[in-house]
């Protein structure tokens, strides 16, 4: 019995030898058959998006006092778009819009314009139910990321972004951050990986990028979808090497100059500019789709260009943003578009390229761009409609070139953007028919929508 092994091991070896065409022929099986398996060839998607953010802020835009030439780089290696809006002059309302791919007063948290560090805003959030970009994506087989501003739900046991098919986050749940300290403007830290607080050294910019890059480092089995909302340039106002904020919004909105703005910009820049090269290093480029946008206009420091208003307005600088996508080899460099475009229109085009599926139970408003980023199909006229209620009251909608508008003290106006964008010639006398029916328009879109929130006082 003790020589058994080797008398059957001989065997086995000579047995395996008489059959080794045979073999050869299983194991050129087995190769062909796994050759064969179709890869998952959908592309990876990085959204990022800046935060309060002008038109002209990046200078490939206009921007004169300073350049932002990463940016401005990957804004000439696809398309550039010259009308693309916010779904709102706020932050909240616009990631509801981003999320959902619907206007954002069809949720209850997109009436609030935007969250607030307050007890009764502490209990709002975006439902879980309700079927998200990143819930959506997971389902169809991507992996999913969150890095930087959420402001979609303080409670993380309700409103987690994990809860809403995020495989991770890492980020902060309020309107603003120090990027000093990482607390909001009560001294309350805000910093969690996942729904776990955890504290970081560094300037706030700095500390998303490099998470960022960690990610797009990782091994992938499945396409990638990363979100990151960077806080920058919203206020407070600080650049690398400056000292925290005091307490209170007060101090945090009166603090700042236009050479601390330019630091920010500037490291903002180089932050986009780690990320593309990130992937443009891994040679992910031709099978990866940058996204780049802001989340409304900007204020103080900040450049509207030719628009009037800004943050919380419906008036052209409040809701213009500048927009570019580069899909390296299917987006031709140095594209330019006109096509009217807004930030549910992301999530539509998002779902698009990466063959995933909506909800038919929550119907998109938004439109897929995919035809359009690589030249098959022409610009088309859009219908799109805005509405500010709780701190500023502004009505808006844009059908094709003529724009409608409402201020909050009840003054109408009618634009035509083709031939005046910077809405300096009120047109409503001189085409009064085009004003009653944009006006009668918006009138029935509204009463689509949910009743908005009382007027509170502006922050």
């Amino acid at each position: 019995m003790g020589t058994y092994p080797q008398l059957s091991a001989s065997k086995n070896l000579h047995t395996m030898r008489q059959n080794k065409p045979l073999l050869t022929f299983v194991f050129s099986l087995i190769v062909q058959f796994c050759l064969a398996q179709p890869k998952d060839t959908r592309p990876n998607i990085i959204y990022i998006m800046a935060d309060d953010m002008g038109y002209a802020d990046l200078s490939c835009y206009g921007r004169k006092d300073y350049q932002t030439p990463y940016l401005d780089k990957l804004c000439s290696q696809g398309i550039k778009f010259m009308n693309a809006y916010a779904n709102a002059p706020v932050c909240t309302p616009t990631r509801v819009a981003l999320f959902t791919g619907r206007y954002p007063a069809r949720v209850p948290v997109g009436l609030h314009e935007p969250l607030d560090w307050s007890k009764k805003d502490s209990s709002v959030g975006l439902s879980p139910s309700h079927p998200s970009l990143p819930s959506l994506l997971r389902k169809a087989g991507y992996e999913t990321y969150l890095v930087g501003k959420w402001h979609l739900g303080f409670d993380l046991r309700k409103y987690s972004p994990l809860k809403h098919g995020f495989d991770e986050f890492f980020g902060f749940n309020g309107g603003g951050i120090d990027y000093i300290s990482h607390t909001d403007p009560f001294g309350n830290d805000d910093l969690f990986e996942n729904d776990r607080p955890v504290t970081k050294d560094g300037y706030m910019t700095d500390i998303l990028t490099d998470r960022a890059v960690d990610i797009i480092k990782r091994k992938h089995n499945k396409p990638f979808f990363l979100c990151v909302t960077f806080n920058a340039p919203h206020w407070p106002w600080q650049g690398p090497g400056d000292k925290p904020y005091s307490l209170g919004m007060t101090n945090w909105r009166k603090g700042g100059s236009a050479q601390t703005y330019a630091a920010m910009m500037k490291k903002l820049d180089s932050a986009v500019g780690k990320i593309v090269m990130t992937i443009d290093d891994l040679i992910l480029a031709n099978n990866t789709v940058f996204i780049f946008t802001s989340d409304n206009g900007g204020e103080k420091y900040s450049d509207n260009g030719i628009y009037q208003g800004g943050k919380q307005t419906l008036w052209e600088g409040g809701i213009r943003e500048p927009a570019f996508i580069r899909w390296t080899g299917k987006i031709k460099e140095g594209s330019v578009t006109n096509q009217v475009v807004t930030t549910f229109d992301w999530m539509a085009t998002i779902l698009s390229l990466a063959h995933a599926q909506a909800d038919p139970k929550f119907p998109l408003d938004g439109m897929d761009l995919s035809q359009v980023l690589i030249g098959q199909q022409n610009e088309t006229d859009r219908i799109l409609y805005w509405r500010i209620s709780q701190r500023r009251q502004n009505k808006a909608m844009r059908n094709g070139k003529w724009k409608w508008l409402q201020d909050e003290k009840g003054n109408e106006y009618l634009f035509d953007l083709v031939s005046d964008p910077g809405e300096t010639k009120n047109m409503k006398n001189d085409f009064p028919e085009v004003f009653q029916k944009l006006k009668k328009e918006f009138t029935g879109w509204e009463k689509k929508m949910l009743k908005p929130l009382p007027l509170i006082s502006e922050n």
